[in-house]
């Protein structure tokens, strides 16, 4: 099993910027594609970046411009770099190692609101 910590979320005004990290607690960090999801009330759990082991990105196009994935793998710690925060970002924010059949963590949410 590997564990989960996500932190970093809280309320922000639109337009303003959060940065989330997530640290994993497995030898194995370094070979994981790591993402990061979210989930807003009364909807799915949805994919919005992720990164190899290598650092090849992908995003979510609702994200794209916006939000930022990277890691550190020495310390086990993957990062999502938000920007220019729309109300329609807010919602529970998920780190997950992709390939793999653990448990979510306790996440971290974030609100976006005047």
């Amino acid at each position: 099993q590997v564990q989960l910590v996500e932190s970093g979320g809280g309320l922000v005004q639109p337009g303003g910027s959060l940065r989330l990290s997530c640290v994993a607690s497995t030898s194995f960090f370094s070979i994981y594609t790591m993402a990061w999801y979210r989930q807003a009330p009364g909807k799915r759990r949805d994919l919005v970046a992720s990164i190899t082991g290598r650092g090849i990105t992908n995003y979510a196009d609702s994200v794209k411009g916006r939000f930022t994935i990277s890691r550190d793998n020495a310390k086990n710690t993957v990062y999502l770099q938000m920007n220019s925060l729309k109300p329609e970002d807010t919602a529970v924010y998920y780190c997950y190692p992709l390939s793999s059949s653990t448990s979510w963590g306790q996440g971290t949410q974030v609100t976006v609101s005047s």
